[in-house]
């Protein structure tokens, strides 16, 4: 899409971070902005500040678990700027925990909220968009799904993540000749805050809110050299690659060799043991 001028865009997660910073780039190149956000102050905040620039700007408070929340923050959309054209399934929640230290509720929330919130959203907006022959949806995975290897005690948070990219890598075919596309954003390292906020928003059913912030434990990045990005660094790349419809933005290039001695190599490796294991059956 290369105009967003007067279309209506729509970003979950959209009070804070990567999604606050999407918002205002929007509003910037003259899209309607719907901030959906489970702390609607946030979101509030958000609209304001497009609000006070000039722009067009809705809050609306939405947990993405909960399909009859979309539905209603997609009534408020339709009602307020028309049909939603741009999609970004932003909103999420992380988590670093072995997996046999995780409650319940806890894996429910990590897995519920990244994953599932993201499929939801898409469920609910996308069949406007093939109707109308027009739109684009970008979902926020991580490098923790594209490469699940790359930080230890993620294992439910890496699981959603990869999940995502499989959903929006696999949506492309669905949707390539119906004028939609979609995008899978990996952020690598990004000031966002969600680790010291997250729990302060987790929904009763998932145990309710907690005042600590995430905890990482000691020793998880020490192999890893991260360039940590700010989310109004990342909003740019994000714009470009949906003018451009490219399938997937990573947010730093300095990673390529950990994803190719980690990952890559991998599954190479895989498809070398199984070509070893025809040779010595046939």
């Amino acid at each position: 899409m290369q105009d967003f001028s007067g279309k209506t865009a729509l970003v979950t997660g959209g009070g804070s971070g990567i999604g606050r910073a999407l918002a205002l780039a929007l509003a910037a190149e003259g899209a309607r902005v719907v901030i959906g956000d489970i702390i609607l102050d946030n979101a509030q905040a958000v609209a304001t500040e497009i609000a006070e620039k000039g722009g067009e700007a809705l809050a609306v408070h939405c947990d993405v678990c909960d399909r009859e929340a979309i539905k209603r923050m997609k009534t408020e959309a339709n009602e307020a700027f028309g049909r939603v054209s741009l999609l970004f399934a932003n909103a999420g929640a992380t988590s670093f925990e072995r997996l046999v230290d995780m409650t319940a509720d806890n894996l429910d929330w990590i897995c519920q909220v990244n994953l599932m919130g993201v499929t939801n959203c898409i469920a609910a907006f996308l069949p406007d968009m093939l109707a109308a022959g027009e739109g684009h949806i970008v979902a926020t995975a991580s490098a923790a799904g594209l490469n699940p290897g790359w930080i230890p005690y993620h294992v439910s948070y890496s699981g959603a993540k990869m999940g995502i990219i499989g959903t929006v890598l696999n949506l492309r075919h669905e949707i390539a000749e119906q004028g939609v596309g979609a995008t899978v954003l990996i952020p690598f390292g990004v000031e966002t805050g969600m680790k010291d906020h997250n729990e302060s928003y987790r929904p009763a059913r998932f145990g309710g809110p907690r005042q600590e912030a995430v905890v990482v434990p000691e020793g998880s990045f020490k192999e890893i050299k991260l360039h940590f990005r700010q989310p109004e660094e990342v909003a740019p790349m994000v714009l470009r690659a949906v003018h451009r419809n490219q399938p997937m933005v990573v947010t730093d290039a300095s990673q390529r060799h950990v994803f190719q001695e980690t990952y890559v190599d991998l599954v190479m490796s895989a498809f070398d043991e199984a070509e070893a294991y025809d040779r010595e059956h046939t």
